[in-house]
C-alpha cells in the first residue's frame, strides 16, 4: 500500500483521529483544541485524507462515519524511512551520529537500550580434562616395572 505525504495541518487532525480511531466530525469538533478550525475547513480535510487513504467512511443516515484506516505506527515507518533517505543517505549510522551530535539521545540511553536488546547466550564449554592432575595424583602402574621390582626382591 502506497502511503502519501501529508501536510503539517493534515498530520495534526491524523494524531487527533488515530487517538478517537472511529468518530463523527462532531466528535472531532468537541476534541479539537483552541482555537478551533470552522466545521467546514476540518470536513475539507476529512475529504482529503480519506481520498489520501488515511481514512475510511461510513454512511448512517445523513452523516459519515470515519475510521481511520492507516495504523500511526505504519506512518511513523513511512516518514523516518523518508527522512532516513532524503537526509541521511539511507543509513541509520548516520541518523544515530546525528542523534547523538544533538543531544537527542544520550550513549548511556544507547548503552542502556542495546544492553536490553542483546541477548548474551553462554557458550557450552566442556569440562576440562585434568590429565596432568591425574597422572600425579593417580599415576599408572608400569606392569613391566612391577615384574622388575618383583624379580628385584626375589634375588636378594
Amino acid at each position: 500500500m502506497k502511503i502519501n505525504h501529508l501536510t503539517s495541518a493534515e498530520e495534526n487532525l491524523m494524531k487527533l483521529f488515530w487517538n478517537l480511531n472511529s468518530f463523527y466530525l462532531k466528535d472531532v469538533m468537541e476534541k479539537h483544541s483552541e482555537p478551533k478550525p470552522h466545521q467546514n475547513t476540518v470536513s475539507t480535510y476529512l475529504k482529503i485524507l480519506v481520498e489520501k487513504g488515511y481514512l475510511a467512511t461510513e454512511k448512517e443516515g445523513r452523516i459519515f462515519r470515519y475510521s481511520v484506516i492507516l495504523p500511526f505506527e505504519d506512518y511513523k515507518k513511512f516518514v523516518l524511512r523518508e527522512l532516513t533517505n532524503n537526509f541521511f543517505n539511507s543509513s541509520g549510522k548516520e541518523i544515530l551520529e546525528f542523534l547523538l551530535k544533538e543531544n537527542l539521545i544520550s550513549q548511556n540511553e544507547l548503552k542502556e537500550y542495546f544492553d536490553l536488546k542483546i541477548e548474551i547466550k553462554p557458550s557450552k564449554v566442556k569440562a576440562p580434562t585434568l590429565e596432568f592432575a591425574e597422572e600425579i595424583l593417580n599415576p599408572k602402574k608400569d606392569k613391566k616395572g612391577k615384574n622388575k621390582t618383583k624379580k628385584k626382591k626375589k634375588k636378594d
